[in-house]
């Protein structure tokens, strides 16, 4: 169901269709359940409205808790008893300017101004512990838009207690807490505001009757920009951004204006725009986007235009390149197939509408944003949908393009070798395994929050269990690295056993897809096995609960030799004895990677 248009959501329209779009879209099937708490400084309620429609279009089913108004220091500090026993996924901690504590009067000096901004810092941080203490929840916390007036008028963002300047401070100091607590996330409310107007965002006749403190289209922009944040936390952000070519990535068409003939440079306003969208292009594929094509071109002529001395973009940075004369549809499935990415996952980029409709219709599950004909338009249609939204920037992220890129290098040379094991041998692989790390800690409870389809169980787990449970000897944890002849992949594998009454229950397992076949799942086994061994126990008890994303792995313990217990095609239980276990891994060197620059 369409809610959105391709830059931004209409305020006045979920306004007054929200409880009917509610109900529509309850009628769907949902993928997963999350329970949200709003701590509100100012009225939330129809934040939480917008929300929840926004969150039903993408397969979330949301209950949500609300604070009573103006006690969200109270409920986050001192505690709250419903709150604790609602047991929140995520908290909204829903302030802005109108709950500033610590405003400076005119006559503070910096020193004093700075201090009124710390101790505004740590009232809040206070509430971050708080809930912390009590709760497994991620904290979404919003910063603060400017002032609605300047009493100082410009020179307010220059005086140390000038309203515009305090918030600005106050804004860089939360910034630095987020860095510093990884279950912080930044609701950006600052830029929200900014990129809106002060005027459109806050409107004083809904503050003083119903402290409200957003205007309906602003409350629609920062429930889209929560909604948005809350999908990336469960890792759906979007991952592949699918190119067309002629009149998207440059201007005209090189088949028969050559590649010489294209628009793309700083010489015309036309030529600007599409080497500012290059240049956009590019930089996702910097932070971890990864960058096919999909053309109705002949091949060697497509591949000219990357070569014209004004393109940002060059062909090694396309991990996937389909140009030819086929649907793109059909080649867009072929992209997925090769980048082992669910077709969920991808965006598609086109300025032809009647190939953004046919993608639409026949990949309904692909982004297609109605980005226009118009170069000048196409950064701003797809940055306003949010679909690369991130909570966190860690190596692999920014890796991942690379990462893939050596995935068209293996592929090239599997296809050499007759013999499958011969082609693994040739990658010279190497595996650091182990134990769970303090380094790797953020980065294993992120894998659990975005590893969809190689995901036995599904279990999630915040930063703060994934620490409890390293030091819990009543558990077995196991993550792996993995490099090759092409590359470092990073940290592709996790698994948790617990161990109880002889037997590793394994609650957790999961591997990213892109080193699907590389025998990475024998060499887990044998490290749990071994584990399991080590510690007296003498078989692994393996769980699978399918979802609509985990249905590749649904024979997974089977081919690995364990034994059906009981259960269903939805959720079922196997057993391995391992009392006479021998090692199964025989393509992957276990030893030390180095480690990543920071």
């Amino acid at each position: 169901m369409a809610i959105n248009t391709s830059q931004r959501v209409d305020g006045a329209y979920l306004a007054r269709n929200a409880r009917k779009l509610i109900r529509q879209l309850r009628s769907m099937p949902l993928e997963r359940n999350v329970r949200i708490a709003i701590l509100g400084g100012s009225t939330s309620h129809e934040v939480a409205v917008f929300l929840e429609v926004l969150l039903l279009e993408r397969g979330f089913d949301p209950v949500f808790w609300h604070s009573e108004y103006g006690r969200y220091w109270e409920d986050g500090a001192l505690g709250n008893d419903e709150l604790d026993e609602f047991s929140p996924d995520l908290i909204h901690i829903h302030i802005g300017s109108k709950n500033i504590r610590n405003w400076p009067d005119l006559n503070a000096s910096e020193d004093e101004a700075e201090a009124a901004a710390r101790a505004e810092i740590a009232n809040l941080a206070q509430v971050w512990d708080g809930l912390q203490s009590r709760t497994r929840a991620v904290i979404m916390q919003n910063n603060f838009e400017l002032p609605d007036v300047r009493i100082l008028g410009n020179f307010d963002a220059v005086h140390p207690a000038g309203q515009v300047g305090f918030t600005e401070r106050l804004n860089a100091l939360l910034a630095a807490e987020v860095r510093k607590r990884p279950y912080l996330i930044l609701n950006d409310v600052r830029y929200l505001s900014a990129r809106m107007g002060l005027d459109n965002w806050y409107d004083p006749g809904r503050w003083f009757s119903y402290k409200l403190a957003t205007t309906p289209q602003a409350s629609a922009e920062l429930a889209f920009n929560l909604a948005a944040l809350i999908v990336a936390r469960y890792g759906q952000s979007k991952k592949v951004l699918v190119l067309d070519l002629d009149n998207t990535l440059w201007g005209g068409v090189i088949g028969d204006d050559g590649a010489d003939g294209i628009v793309i440079g700083r010489e015309t306003p036309r030529a600007e725009a599409y080497t500012h969208f290059q240049d956009y292009v590019r930089r996702l594929r910097q932070r971890g986007i990864v960058l096919s094509v999909a053309s109705k071109n002949e091949d060697a002529t497509a591949r000219e235009g990357f070569a014209h001395p004004d393109s940002v973009l060059k062909i090694e940075d396309i991990s996937s390149f389909k140009a030819n004369w086929e649907p793109k549809p059909g080649n867009i499935e072929a992209i997925a197939h090769e980048l082992s990415l669910g077709l969920d996952s991808f965006v598609f980029a086109d300025d032809n509408p009647a190939e953004r409709s046919l993608v639409a219709s026949q990949l309904p599950m692909v982004a297609v944003p109605e980005i226009g004909d118009d170069a000048s338009d196409y950064v701003r249609a797809l940055d306003r949908r949010q679909y690369f939204e991130t909570v966190s920037l860690s190596y692999e992220d920014l890796a991942r393009s690379a990462q893939y890129a050596g995935n068209a290098k293996r592929n090239e040379l599997q296809a050499r070798f007759a013999d499958y094991g011969e082609f693994l041998a040739s990658l010279e692989m190497k595996a650091e395994a182990g134990p769970f790390r303090p380094a790797y800690l953020e980065r294993i409870a992120q894998l659990t929050g975005k590893t969809n389809q190689f995901n036995l169980t599904t279990k999630r787990y915040s930063l703060a269990e994934i620490q409890a449970i390293a030091e819990d000897p009543v558990y077995i944890t196991r993550y792996i690295r993995l490099s090759d002849r092409f590359g470092d992949n990073g940290l592709i594998s996790v698994a948790i056993g617990r161990l109880e009454a002889g037997t590793l229950h394994l609650d957790l397992w999961l591997m990213s897809c892109r080193v699907l076949k590389r025998d990475v799942e024998l060499l887990m086994l044998d490290e749990l096995t071994m584990a399991a061994r080590t510690a007296g126990s003498s078989t692994l008890r393996g769980y699978y609960f399918r979802t609509p994303k985990n249905k590749m792995v649904a024979r997974h313990y089977e081919n690995l030799g364990f034994k059906f217990l009981l259960g269903t095609d939805d959720a079922s239980e196997w057993e391995l004895p391992i009392a006479n276990y021998s090692i199964r891994n025989r393509h992957i060197r276990v030893g030390g990677i180095p480690q990543p620059a920071k």
